[in-house]
């Protein structure tokens, strides 16, 4: 086990370490992220945060790997926040009158209308209500997710789940490859093209990436644990789930047999799975979402129109999601910002990811934060943690104050 010295408390300092942003305003938030990573037991990360359009706090600890520390330039793999990324393309596309929420899907990619799909509209799929939620089987094996092709051919193929017509249901890993297909096919364009000329270039930051470039890819941590829920391998406790009634929908949406070994394997990012191998830095998030925060504009750049954006936050759905058992209130492409505390802002949307990491904009306050981390979930399980909902809420506090 490797210790650092601990960090200093920014909050009774005059400087950060070198080269990372503190606004003195946040340096509490900055000391609870610095108390995160003490080992290499706990992996390493990186914090963000936007104010009302510029930038507050850009930091980081730990470590990419048991012999590496985390720096400037680290970036990791997040898993589902980058179903936030992936639908902010599309609402770039919407701005520009590319894409309209309320057309059929099918008038995009005529091949979805198969299976009874025809009138599924784009703002069901933003929503989680196309019924495609179902992942497990759709295609021959394990590697095969990496296909966008295969994957896609197959969603276009099947036939949705009847309960879309009454509540949501979550589209764990089929969300963003959805989106993918359709933007690529609205606009005539690659999907990796499209995060390119629609999210880093407008934005000035090039991390982020579905297909990761070869030259890039020494900048990835190493994710770890294993993905074994509970401490059970992951082929039995997603064999167990689809057994049992309560608990199926959740194993069907969202652990494919054969998942853990290939979120381990290299040539995930080779491959345009927007759904879960997004690969960002905190800083990139945090400006995303800043814009988000601030009407569309961040840094004095417009990146979205304002009446679009208005829309984003809008709660699609209130019922319970059939596939998390709980009410999510899905936005267009986001969920709430959920924080550690009691009562909830209303004004929050973003995404979090398995094991963690994740980012969340909020209208209010005009603040955004991002957290990213390859050390996944707590020492009871991998899926997620608090980390981020604690650091939400410190955020939030202090921005009301700002």
């Amino acid at each position: 086990m490797t210790t650092t010295t601990p960090w200093p408390l920014i909050g009774r300092t005059a400087r950060p370490p070198a080269g990372m942003l503190v606004d003195r305003r946040f340096g509490r938030l900055v000391d609870q992220f610095f108390q995160l990573f003490r080992d290499t037991r706990q992996g390493g990360g990186a914090l963000s945060v936007y104010l009302h359009g510029e930038p507050v706090v850009d930091v980081w600890a730990g470590w990419a790997s048991r012999k590496t520390q985390w720096n400037g330039d680290t970036v990791t793999l997040t898993f589902s926040t980058g179903k936030g990324v992936a639908s902010t393309v599309l609402h770039r596309l919407a701005g520009r009158g590319v894409i309209d929420y309320d057309v059929p899907i099918a008038q995009y990619w005529p091949e979805f209308a198969a299976a009874g799909k025809e009138a599924i509209t784009v703002r069901e799929l933003l929503s989680h209500r196309a019924g495609l939620h179902r992942v497990r089987g759709l295609v021959p094996e394990p590697l095969s997710l990496m296909d966008h092709s295969l994957v896609s051919a197959a969603l276009a193929a099947a036939t949705p789940d009847r309960r879309r017509l009454r509540a949501p249901g979550y589209h764990a890993v089929t969300f963003g490859s959805l989106i993918a297909e359709v933007t690529s096919r609205a606009s005539g364009q690659p999907f990796t093209e499209l995060v390119k000329t629609e999210i880093a270039e407008p934005l000035g930051v090039k991390d982020f990436w579905y297909a990761v470039p070869l030259d890039e890819r020494g900048r990835i941590a190493r994710t770890f644990p294993h993905i074994n829920p509970f401490g059970v391998p992951w082929a039995a406790t997603s064999f167990a789930m689809s057994r049992l009634p309560g608990l199926r929908n959740v194993a069907d949406a969202g652990m494919p047999a054969g998942f853990d070994l290939l979120v381990r394997n290299p040539a995930v990012h080779d491959s345009v799975m927007p759904g879960w191998n997004g690969v960002f830095s905190a800083r990139a998030l945090a400006k995303m979402y800043g814009a988000l925060a601030n009407g569309g504009s961040v840094g004095g750049v417009e990146f979205l129109a304002p009446d679009v954006v208005t829309q984003l936050g809008e709660v699609q759905t209130t019922g319970r999601d059939y596939v998390l058992g709980l009410p999510m209130n899905w936005r267009l492409g986001y969920h709430a910002g959920m924080v550690a505390r009691r009562t909830q802002p209303s004004k929050t949307f973003g995404h979090y990811g398995l094991g963690g990491s994740g980012a969340f904009a909020d209208a209010e306050t005009g603040l955004s934060i991002a957290f990213v981390t390859n050390r996944l979930g707590n020492m009871l399980t991998p899926i997620a943690d608090l980390r981020l909902p604690k650091l939400g809420s410190t955020a939030l506090a202090l921005a009301a104050k700002a």
